[in-house]
């Protein structure tokens, strides 16, 4: 099989169940957008050097490759919506157990923080910002077309693991957040 395919020359792409639709469907923003989160941990996988983080991360990027496949399916999509995984509840909840773990470890916030530290938590925070854009694609579609409820929570929690975590690797990694200090005076 080629990689290319020439099938999207005209500026549409194929869903599953075969429906083709514009490249700029409000469903293939929401499943680009996860695709480019998803590329954005990968980036954050070769800065971990903590073996159980890394793979966690590398279990919520294939959470996400679940995740655009649902996304991918529209409801009448025939038998294809039936053949495709979907995210649960369970996956959500141990979302909210990896973020509970991770805030035994850290300090309560006092002040709101910038992105940055480590390249590592910097890119956990760019990760945040694009989870966060995904999540809002996702609510788009959802004016038009009905989803899988459990996608809008699950990145709904997952941007706030990646927030929790970038702090948690700049704590280990003994960098101090960066505090945000509102302006005093109008200049």
């Amino acid at each position: 099989m080629k990689i290319y395919t020439k099938t999207g020359d005209e500026g549409k792409t194929g869903l599953f169940g075969g429906q083709r639709v514009s490249k700029d469907a409000p469903r293939v923003e929401a499943y680009g957008t996860v695709d480019e989160l998803n590329a954005i941990l990968g980036v954050v996988a070769t800065m971990l050097d903590d073996p159980h983080l890394l793979e966690r991360v590398r279990h919520i990027q294939a959470d996400l490759f679940v995740l655009g496949a649902d996304l991918a399916t529209p409801a009448d999509a025939g038998k294809a919506a039936a053949w495709v995984p979907r995210l649960t509840a369970a996956d959500i909840q141990r979302l909210e157990i990896w973020i509970d773990e991770a805030e035994a470890e850290l300090e309560p916030m006092k002040t709101f923080i910038l992105p940055g530290g480590t390249p590592a938590a910097a890119q956990l925070h760019l990760a945040r910002t694009v989870c966060r854009r995904a999540e809002r694609r996702v609510v788009s579609l959802e004016h038009f077309e009905p989803i899988t409820p459990e996608v809008r929570i699950y990145l709904n929690r997952l941007s706030d693991l990646l927030f929790v975590w970038a702090r948690l690797v700049n704590q280990r990694a003994g960098v101090q957040d960066i505090p945000w200090t509102p302006p005093t005076s109008k200049q």
